[in-house]
């Protein structure tokens, strides 16, 4: 039965955390809220995790999953960031935008895309969302919950719950940042480029 918790958005109760956070260890994938919509996750290397996100959202095989990371620590352990990518990915985070980099060893085979070896990272400026990375200790893998043939995240829990509810194990009830996907940011070239206008403002690569 999936677990519905309802969440603080500015003081998480660590109880509702611990609990969705023990799932996520269990194997299980959750929906939480961020800074741009609702995420869906579960733990680095879950195969039937990362399968189920797959099938949910309809996902070509060459999709670049995101490690949703608490802080650029965590990102730089598992990405390849030179010193000009590292100064415009400080400036930017934590906040609405994902970006691409090279995966290093610590990411799981199944999460890299298979020809590139890229992985998506983001930083986000959400309390919940921070709060679970906390408790976690390790990026979650995730994608953005956008269900398939519409353009924009789900922004209520409750939706979540009457669509999908009945295939995903937690879904944490909180509000919801920005509206609009994460702004995705592709720096593999050597200059960025915006392969998703969403949240993000892109002027800043313009």
């Amino acid at each position: 039965m999936t677990q519905y918790l309802e969440v603080h958005p500015e003081n998480p109760q660590p109880r509702q955390i611990a609990k969705a956070i023990a799932t996520v260890r269990g194997g299980g994938v959750i929906a939480y809220p961020t800074d741009s919509g609702y995420a869906i996750g579960c733990a680095l290397g879950n195969k039937q995790g990362i399968e189920l996100i797959s099938k949910i959202r309809k996902l070509p095989p060459r999709h670049d999953y995101t490690l949703v990371c608490h802080d650029f620590a965590q990102l730089g352990q598992m990405t390849i960031v030179d010193n000009t990518n590292f100064r415009l990915i400080k400036s930017l985070t934590p906040g609405p935008y994902t970006f691409i980099l090279k995966g290093t060893k610590e990411v799981p085979r199944i999460m890299l895309n298979p020809k590139k070896h890229t992985i998506g990272a983001r930083i986000p400026d959400h309390r919940i969302a921070l709060a679970l990375l906390e408790e976690l200790g390790e990026p979650l893998m995730s994608s953005t919950l956008i269900m398939p043939g519409r353009e924009d995240p789900e922004q209520n829990a409750w939706e979540i719950r009457d669509e999908i509810g009945y295939l995903i194990d937690v879904i944490v009830d909180g509000p919801v940042g920005e509206s609009g996907p994460t702004t995705v940011v592709d720096l593999t070239e050597g200059y960025p480029q915006v392969k998703r206008e969403g949240a993000g403002d892109i002027s800043v690569f313009q």
